[in-house]
């Protein structure tokens, strides 16, 4: 009976789970009439493509097959099939033809007549299915990047091609289409062709007419976007190929004259549609931007202190400025809106997007700082009509930061009134640096009348920002007083009054600001200076509180006597937090790690290797006239033993007499005891060594120091002591009943004076059954 309750021997574990590597694949091409439906019913046909399984690519590169694959993903599946297994042959067929396994890019690109079944698909009537026009975009977008010239040749035989796609549009798939043909063409002159192509086709101009009132919303948002992301492509790629022979022939036409003025046209001449505004709005914007990160990286060179110089083409300023009209007609009587429901009530008249985006648009030209759009800005009192929006829509925060830009730009701009603007020779412009001051252009130099900026003499004298601000705080405050909550421009207030007060400081328009200041009615003035001197300066303090210290703040009385308990422990590990999360730079793997320079004495270059480092303060009481340092002192002259430097030079292999206690006195667990400064001096000095075995310690204690001496070597005391003292010995005392204590001793064990031996005993070499055992 136990010999049947045996385990299975290893060899059948092995065969019971079928570790055979022969895959199914295979065994299903063994088969005479295997369909590629039962193929790719298996699951890992994808895998064995992928390693390109020769048995299984002949078999898929058959003309058959092919046309079979291209059919799948052009057509629609059954009506009559599962939802759930509908698609499942279309999206294994295009996983295959994507597997980028030369052998299929190669038949596939090379023959024709399959790249016509491929091609078909765009003959569809509108609206094609987004799935399916997935499937082809990745199709033919993987043999654009991979078999160029074939393809290209192909699609610009057909004259139909770029219209087809645009009709398609409304699908973001055929969006996609357009910007691979514009990404991932290479070689370089190839890529120029295909541009060329594209622009001698006005496929900007297209693009351009579908954003129109009377094209349906998906036609104008996709166009929109496909525009915005070939300005954002052809700059990156302008930029990063330097040796470009040639312009791109596409932006080029996007930052003309008359393409802006067309876009205009179509989003405010006839009737004026939010889709319409909103969607031509983000074409201007992008081409106003100066980086990727768009207008907010503005923001984020106010705030963060990064100076960037950039140009913006006069054509594109030339084209918007006459058009200001009708955005500051679009701010004041928006497209006609519903009320909406809110969690502060019924809101009767919307902002809207289309009047968010009019902000936009005006907080990015007057980053611009261009003076005729400056000038015609202050002729139609935009920012006044800024300023109203701001307080009426107080819950509005993405109002509010587009107003805050406009006046943070007005603010730390040095003047450029009669000066080219943007484009032109000598118009380049610096952003804000991080403090919200422009790059270094002070106005001194300025000619006499010149130096005064319209711009900021409009926000202080017609849109009166300084009694805005007083008022609005004001009525805040009396809301507060009186139950109520506070406002939700509060915090974007703060900021625009603290962008005054550091620019009145130290900006560019300092001397401007400050006139005005000085020029306000005596009252206005004063309620100024107060509002600054304490008001503004508690809420900044408030502002930056470090909530680590906040614990108090918290409820439960549990949790503030653990944080009280513990205060250093949370700064270090909030300390830590911050290191963890802290932003790295570009630079990171050039800097990560240790530098040589870092252990040099360099008292004036400290660098740090992250943008932002946590700063950890420690207090240390080092005051020489303190308790404990007397104290200290004290114990030093008593119990430290002075080492006298003119003593002889012992010789370590010289034979001397050595004597043993009758008892083994308490030793230091680790041997020696730590190397002292004075120590270390000595050995720099050529003394063979400063510390003492155990037992020569022992019968060797020197009478205390003088007090000459002792104060002579208080500092290598000092840290002698403290090496000494931190440590824990471990005191072995003869065989009894009571077990062996290790015990922090600190500098007691300067106590224990050897005891004379009465007789010494056999002198030379040591006997060691003398020695007791130590436990």
């Amino acid at each position: 009976p136990a010999r049947s309750q045996r385990r299975p021997c290893p060899v059948t574990m092995f065969w019971k789970f079928d570790l055979n590597t022969t895959s199914h694949v295979d065994k299903l091409l063994d088969k005479e009439d295997v369909t590629l439906e039962e193929l790719m019913d298996e699951d890992d046909v994808l895998q064995e493509c992928k390693a390109q399984n020769r048995r299984l690519l002949d078999f898929l590169c058959q003309q058959h097959c092919m046309e079979q694959l291209l059919s799948l993903i052009t057509h629609e599946p059954p009506l009559d099939m599962d939802e759930k297994v509908r698609f499942k042959y279309p999206n294994t067929a295009c996983e295959l033809l994507t597997s980028d396994v030369p052998q299929i890019n190669d038949k596939l690109g090379g023959d024709e007549a399959l790249l016509n079944i491929l091609y078909d698909f765009l003959e569809h009537e509108p609206p094609l299915n987004p799935l399916l026009a997935s499937f082809f975009s990745k199709t033919i977008g993987n043999l654009i990047a991979r078999k160029t010239e074939q393809v290209i040749s192909f699609l610009r035989k057909k004259d139909k091609f770029l219209s087809l796609v645009l009709k398609h549009i409304d699908t973001s798939a055929m969006m996609d289409l357009l910007l691979r043909l514009i990404s991932c063409v290479e070689p370089a002159p190839l890529r120029q062709d295909v541009l060329n192509w594209l622009n001698e086709a006005r496929i900007i101009q297209r693009l351009v007419e579908l954003i129109h009132s009377s094209q349906d919303e998906d036609r104008q948002s996709n166009a929109s976007q496909t525009l915005c992301d070939i300005i954002r492509l052809s700059r990156d790629q302008s930029t990063q190929l330097q040796d470009v022979p040639e312009p791109d022939p596409l932006l080029t036409a996007l930052e003309s004259q008359e393409c802006v003025e067309q876009l205009l046209r179509n989003m405010f001449d006839g009737e004026q549609t939010e889709s319409c505004i909103v969607n031509g709005t983000q074409v201007l914007l992008t081409l106003l931007e100066t980086r990727r990160s768009g207008v907010e990286g503005l923001m984020d060179s106010y705030t963060q202190g990064l100076e960037r110089s950039y140009t913006v083409s006069s054509s594109i300023l030339q084209g918007i400025q006459p058009r200001l009209k009708d955005f500051h007609q679009l701010l004041l009587r928006p497209p006609k809106k519903s009320a909406i429901l809110t969690t502060l009530g019924v809101l009767e008249e919307p902002l809207g997007n289309a009047r968010l985006h009019g902000s936009r648009l005006i907080a990015a030209l007057l980053h611009t700082n261009t003076p005729s759009i400056n000038q015609e800005l202050c002729r139609l009192s935009t920012m006044d009509l800024l300023l109203d929006l701001f307080f009426k829509y107080t819950w509005n925060n993405f109002l509010h930061f587009q107003v805050e830009l406009s006046i943070a730009a007005i603010l730390s701009h040095a003047v450029h009134e009669g000066r080219p603007g943007p484009g032109e020779p000598g118009g380049r412009e610096e952003a804000p640096d991080g403090s919200g001051s422009a790059a270094p252009q002070s106005p001194e130099g300025a000619e006499p009348g010149a130096a005064d900026s319209v711009m900021v003499t409009h926000l202080f004298q017609k849109c009166c920002l300084v009694q805005r601000i007083l008022d609005a705080w004001e009525a805040n405050d009396r809301i507060q007083a009186e139950g109520g909550r506070r406002r939700g421009n509060m915090g974007h207030l703060t900021r625009i009054a603290n962008a005054v007060v550091h620019n009145m400081e130290k900006g560019p328009m300092q001397a401007q600001i400050s006139d005005f200041i000085k020029e306000l009615p005596e009252d206005c003035r004063g309620r100024w200076e107060s509002f600054v001197e304490e008001t503004l300066t508690e809420t900044n303090r408030r502002n930056t509180v470090d909530l680590v210290s906040t614990h108090h703040l918290h409820s439960s009385s549990e949790d503030e006597d653990i944080e009280s308990a513990f205060p250093n422990e949370l700064t270090l590990q909030q300390a830590f937090s911050e290191y963890q999360i802290q932003q790295m730079t570009a630079n990171f793997v050039d800097q990560f790690g240790f530098n040589d320079e870092e252990f040099a004495d360099q008292d004036d270059n400290i660098n740090a290797p992250f943008d932002r480092i946590a700063e950890i303060n420690f207090n240390i009481d080092a005051d020489d006239d303190s308790p404990n340092a007397s104290l200290f002192e004290a114990c030093c002259n008593e119990r430290i033993q002075q080492f006298d430097d003119n003593e002889e030079e012992e010789d370590i292999w010289e034979e001397k007499e050595i004597s043993y206690a009758a008892q083994v006195k308490a030793r230091t667990r680790f041997g020696a005891s730590q190397t002292s400064e004075s120590s270390k001096s000595d050995l720099e000095n050529g003394d063979h060594d400063g510390s003492v075995d155990s037992e020569e310690e022992e019968e060797q204690q020197p009478p205390p120091p003088s007090p000459n001496s002792s104060k002579s070597n208080i500092p290598e005391q000092k840290d002698s002591a403290t090496s000494e003292g931190a440590g824990w010995t471990a005191v072995f005392e003869p065989v009894s009943s009571k077990p062996p204590v290790a015990m922090d001793v600190g500098s007691s064990v300067w106590d224990s004076a050897a005891p004379q031996s009465s007789a010494p005993e056999d002198k030379g070499w040591a006997k060691f059954t003398d020695f007791q055992p130590f436990c």
